[in-house]
């Protein structure tokens, strides 16, 4: 292989990973804020049209995006948004509580002075974000913190189902997010954030332990209360079965 081939091939292959991400983080943030409506084709053909891009860096979002647990290919091989199963969120909110509860001891026991300023930092930022009011950025700086907590815990296997659990609950926390913002009222702080991180700090496993819990079911009230029908209704999703 000449030289001027290996720089056009690598050239052409950063192009493609360029592209395959623009078009991973589009989709992801359509996703996660609901533009695209869970249950909806996302098909490979459209979406190379839509972006002007071949189907290779498509096809490579898509499977980043379904190892995300944002999209599914169905027997047929039609891929689409993963459907939210509004019955399931009692049984979600009991995982999330289960490894919530797990980073957060963890956290505790291994943290380190760097660990404790990322999670002052991620503390901070959700605190702006309030006031900036935007549901995304929002929903962004929650996961933001409570993966700071996980990857204080030193266990690459939890934080990354944590992970992907925060991304799930995100679409119906920007549900939430967005219907405060229509109307006006003020996003909620969260003392319970810097609570969680003077128990970490203290290394206080069993107080650590103790406010994840209570930080759960304050996710799993709030969001019963904003899952009336009127509210669902106002975002028109297609829900599973």
């Amino acid at each position: 292989m000449t030289k001027q081939r290996a720089e056009i091939e690598t050239n052409a292959a950063k192009k493609r990973g360029s592209g395959s991400k623009f078009v991973y983080e589009t989709l992801r943030d359509e996703i996660l804020e609901l533009t695209l409506k869970p249950g909806s084709s996302v098909e490979e053909s459209n979406l190379a049209e839509r972006f002007g891009m071949s189907r290779s860096p498509i096809r490579e979002a898509l499977v980043k995006l379904a190892a995300d647990g944002l999209v599914r290919t169905l027997a047929n091989r039609t891929t689409i948004v993963t459907p939210i199963d509004l019955q399931e969120f009692p049984r979600f909110v009991e995982a999330l509580d289960q490894v919530q509860r797990t980073v957060t001891r963890l956290a505790a026991r291994h943290r380190t002075d760097e660990d404790l300023h990322a999670m002052e930092q991620a503390a901070a930022l959700y605190d702006a974000e309030c006031s900036a009011g935007r549901p995304l950025d929002l929903s962004e700086a929650n996961k933001s913190f409570h993966m700071a907590i996980a990857n204080a815990g030193k266990n690459p296997y939890f934080a990354e189902f944590y992970s992907k659990m925060l991304d799930e609950g995100r679409r119906i926390l920007h549900m939430h997010y967005a219907h405060r913002r229509q109307s006006k009222d003020p996003f909620p702080l969260s003392p319970q954030h810097h609570e969680m991180v003077e128990a970490i700090r203290q290394q206080d496993e069993h107080r650590a332990d103790r406010l994840a819990h209570d930080h759960s079911r304050l996710f799993h009230d709030r969001l019963l209360e904003f899952m009336s029908v009127e509210y669902i209704e106002d975002f028109d999703i297609e829900t599973a079965d």
